[in-house]
């Protein structure tokens, strides 16, 4: 037991500086790509704009934040992208079938929780590599949508309350927002206040140790993968709700953007060291160079290439930072 208690708590002390380090580094890399994004384009501080911009934050980060429980124990989940779009499609569906937005919401949290749970069994009881895995069920999900669904599935009822989930808004505030504002709270108390949090950590840290305390780690790796699931599932509805329908194509290249952005926020691909804070500043500065890139008017294939080179480098300082803390 000691072994589970002292060796992750003594990395985290480490990795905490660290971390907070790389933090106050990608704090002010925002507020630089903010100034001159607003020189070059005075709109970028528009209403309009910000609340855009806040808007796709919100779907990035409601995913990132599942993502960064899982990537801290030390697995991933590739299949992200290609489950939004097919849960867009199934909760959209249900939502024409049923008029019922709570059944359309049902349906699509019941299917993404089984695709986190099926991606979970595989990577615990089968051994199969989380890389491996996840890839295999993109692809799986891939071909499997346009066998549910030649095409988009349209909104057929126009109900108020489901347009009002991706375009609605709460006083000035859009309810996108909030709901990742809610799910991130949710998930930050979790990892920093909670003996599940402490666990999570740990299994990434040393799984071994976890083990030998007589914790079951497949269960805690495989409740991560679940959750994954679930935020996939709101953000896949966001989504359907904004474009008025369920696209086969939505989410492509979507799971790029959510690795890049938690482990630009610091979160170790190794696992046992991350923050959720960190996951939001790299959800911000991704999605600001994203706007600057279309307001700015360049080519916005750009979009694509900016979470490549930054999953590379962000790799690269971390591999730098476990270097630092073996020292």
């Amino acid at each position: 037991m000691s072994e589970l208690t002292h060796a992750p708590a003594q990395r985290r002390s480490i990795g905490g500086q660290l971390l907070g380090g790389s933090q106050l580094v990608l704090g002010a890399i925002l507020a630089a790509l903010c100034i001159a994004i607003s020189i070059a384009a005075p709109q970028f501080y528009s209403e309009a704009n910000i609340i855009a911009i806040l808007r796709q934050c919100a779907l990035v980060l409601i995913v990132a934040s599942g993502m960064t429980m899982l990537i801290i124990t030390a697995e991933v989940d590739l299949s992200v992208g290609a489950s939004l779009a097919f849960v867009g499609c199934i909760g959209m569906a249900v939502l024409n079938s049923t008029h019922s937005l709570t059944l359309g919401m049902l349906a699509a949290l019941a299917f993404v929780g089984g695709v986190g749970l099926f991606n979970g069994l595989v990577v615990t009881r089968l051994r199969v590599n989380s890389l491996i895995a996840t890839i295999g069920t993109m692809m799986m999900l891939q071909g499997g949508v346009y066998l549910f669904t030649r095409e988009a599935v349209q909104n057929h009822n126009q109900l108020a309350s489901f347009t009002d989930l991706g375009a609605g808004y709460v006083g000035a505030v859009p309810v996108p927002v909030i709901l990742a504002a809610l799910i991130f709270a949710v998930a930050y108390v979790t990892l920093r206040f909670t003996t599940l949090g402490r666990y999570l950590y740990a299994v990434g840290a040393n799984e071994k140790a976890v083990r030998l305390s007589g914790l079951r780690s497949e269960r805690l790796k495989l409740f991560a993968f679940v959750v994954t699931g679930l935020c996939v599932g709101v953000a896949g509805m966001i989504l359907s709700s904004l474009m008025n329908a369920g696209q086969p194509t939505a989410g492509r290249g979507f799971e790029l953007t959510v690795i890049a952005a938690v482990i630009l926020g610091g979160t170790s691909l190794l696992g046992g060291r991350g923050s959720l804070f960190g996951t939001l500043l790299g959800v911000l500065v991704l999605k600001v160079i994203d706007n600057g890139i279309i307001i700015l008017g360049w080519n916005q294939d750009l979009q694509m290439v900016v979470p490549g080179i930054v999953i590379i480098l962000a790799t690269y300082l971390d591999i730098i930072r476990n270097k630092a803390n073996v020292r």
